[in-house]
């Protein structure tokens, strides 16, 4: 098997060895009986071994082209769980517009002397290689970023890396494999929030990272066990069995999402959107040498100020008013007290996330009803 689509759908399929079960069965025990008093087999207890978290994390690194997937509690426990591969006094350099809860992360992990931390815009090739000139360990990319869905050339930034003896961790949430493969274009480790599009219907909580070699991948799985940030095996099957129609809903949420963005591009009460499927985004291009698509998220700013928006969010109705993404449904947030509340107000500002910016999550909805609740929303202006 060579495509994607059919690897998800047949993953784990007929492998269960007691019965015969065409679909893995979800197995809940925490510990599992040892062949002698010197030989367990290969699950031994369930914090550090689960077949169906196992079975999720082969699933997603065969889709990204890696050797191992280790699947975690949260998507913010995959984020801190690879920071444990580096000491103290090494540096991370990560980009200074990603999400609030990695850029909250980073920010009190280096306050407690845990690690350091330098936030570039990575968009700016003076500003990154003078940060790539302080040698850091690890370079944290998020691509497209949240939620201003900027874009950075990973393979360039990969190569700049590599020359200075650092790892690469993409946080490859936003796209996810049906869309952007980081492995492939030089990174170390794809991150993802399994949360959102690889369950893909907003009642999953999880995280996980894939490894581009054994040995990483392992150092990995010793630190999710040492850790206790493992997930759990309910949410892992769950987890695989949303990530079955992944193909299927982004290929139906991106085509709604590129109606939305045309029609928002050319309202007048809407000053800016950014989606790089868009001729008119400075990430075009990019998308179209490093992405199969543009996904599913965009954002866009309101004209006027915060009332404005504030108007416009509290109108919507299809539009549910949430933080989350990736799901069947349509959500919208406002950044500035949602996904970034936890980042500080100087940094948002230096990020470029303003009181007026919308993000958008766009689901399987018919996008005619989309575009009318939208449009009734912007006409209060």
């Amino acid at each position: 098997m060579t495509d994607k689509r059919t690897k998800i759908i047949q993953a784990e399929i007929g492998d269960d060895p007691a019965y015969g079960a065409v679909n893995p069965p979800l197995y809940l025990s925490s510990t599992y009986r040892f062949k002698s008093i010197d030989e367990k087999g290969p699950f031994d207890y369930g914090r550090t071994a689960n077949p169906n978290r196992h079975g999720l994390g082969r699933a997603v690194a065969e889709l990204e082209g890696g050797a191992h997937g280790v699947v975690t509690a949260t998507g913010m426990a995959a984020i801190d769980l690879v920071t444990n591969l580096f000491k103290a006094d090494e540096l991370i350099l990560a980009p200074h517009d990603c999400y609030g809860g990695t850029h909250r992360l980073l920010t009190h992990r280096a306050e407690q002397g845990r690690l350091r931390v330098i936030f570039v815009d990575q968009t700016d090739a003076t500003a990154l290689a003078d940060a790539m000139a302080e040698k850091p360990s690890l370079v944290m990319v998020e691509t497209p970023s949240n939620p201003l869905m900027r874009l950075v050339d990973i393979a360039a930034i990969c190569k700049a890396a590599k020359a200075v003896g650092a790892l690469v961790a993409v946080d490859n949430t936003f796209l996810s494999p049906a869309r952007q493969l980081p492995l492939e274009l030089g990174a170390d480790f794809s991150i993802h929030s399994t949360t959102k599009y690889l369950n893909g219907h907003s009642d999953v909580v999880g995280g996980v990272i894939v490894a581009k070699t054994d040995e990483h991948g392992e150092r990995l799985a010793w630190w999710a066990n040492c850790t206790g940030v493992t997930g759990s095996p309910f949410d892992s099957y769950q987890t695989l069995r949303g990530m079955r129609t992944l193909f299927a809903r982004m290929d139906a949420q991106e085509a709604n999402a590129m109606t939305i963005a045309k029609f928002l591009h050319k309202h007048k009460k809407v000053e800016r959107v950014y989606y790089p499927g868009l001729k008119s985004d400075v990430g075009y291009k990019l998308a179209k040498k490093q992405q199969s698509g543009p996904g599913a998220m965009l954002s866009f700013e309101v004209k006027g100020g915060f009332e404005q928006t504030k108007s416009v969010i509290e109108a919507l109705t299809l539009f549910q008013m949430a933080p989350s993404l990736g799901g069947t449904e349509s959500l919208v947030c406002f950044p500035t007290t949602m996904t970034h509340g936890g980042m500080a107000s100087e940094a948002r500002e230096i990020a470029g996330i303003r009181d007026t910016l919308l993000r958008i999550s766009v689901g399987l909805e018919a996008s005619d009803d989309l575009i009318a609740d939208l449009s009734a929303a912007l006409a209060l202006i």
